[in-house]
């Protein structure tokens, strides 16, 4: 996987995470910098175990399908783009009452529901060219980083935003997804 593949993929990886950070920061009251980045940290150490996971399963199946790997890779992230893409357009109304800190297991619960999608990527990572080390701690800083913005723009932004940037990550692992595929054919 290309320089460029890997950091379109660690930023589609954290995406979701962005527009629950987004949700997360929404529904505090006044958080602070320190709260983000205990729910950057989180969320980015989650999501950057989760594709490791994912990978050492694919590694399980790899001898089987290595005739058709980049084709696993890219229906893969063709789906979970689609998914993402239609969570993106769910309305969801929550009216709950804002506190000042979310609790470990509220935000690793979240971390970990964000964070199904990389599971997945690694499967697929496990079929393709690429140091599944560098890829996970590239999604893992990404999502930390993510995230910590994401809580600190929440209560501006609101969820609106956070929508439609599940919405583009969606579409860009589609793009990586159709990258691999076109990197595998063309050889």
């Amino acid at each position: 996987m290309n320089p460029v593949s890997l950091i379109l993929l660690a930023l589609a990886m954290s995406t979701d995470a962005f527009a629950a950070a987004i949700g997360k920061g929404s529904s505090l009251h006044k958080p602070r910098l320190a709260e983000a980045l205990r729910t950057g940290l989180i969320f980015g150490v989650i999501e950057a175990i989760t594709p490791i996971i994912g990978w050492l399963i694919g590694q399980a199946a790899t001898r089987w399908v290595e005739n058709w790997d980049h084709w696993i890779a890219f229906t893969l992230l063709v789906v979970l783009g689609l998914h993402m893409i239609y969570n993106g357009f769910k309305h969801e109304d929550e009216a709950e009452e804002k506190s000042a800190q979310h609790s470990f297991l509220v935000l690793a619960v979240t971390a970990f529901a964000t964070s199904i999608d990389a599971l997945a990527v690694g499967v697929g990572l496990a079929f393709v060219d690429v140091n599944i080390w560098v890829a996970a701690a590239a999604i893992g800083l990404a999502t930390m980083t993510m995230v910590t913005i994401g809580v600190m723009l929440g209560r501006v932004l609101g969820t609106v935003f956070g929508k439609r940037a599940e919405i583009v990550g969606g579409v860009v692992l589609m793009i990586v997804g159709a990258t691999i595929l076109y990197e595998h054919l063309s050889v």
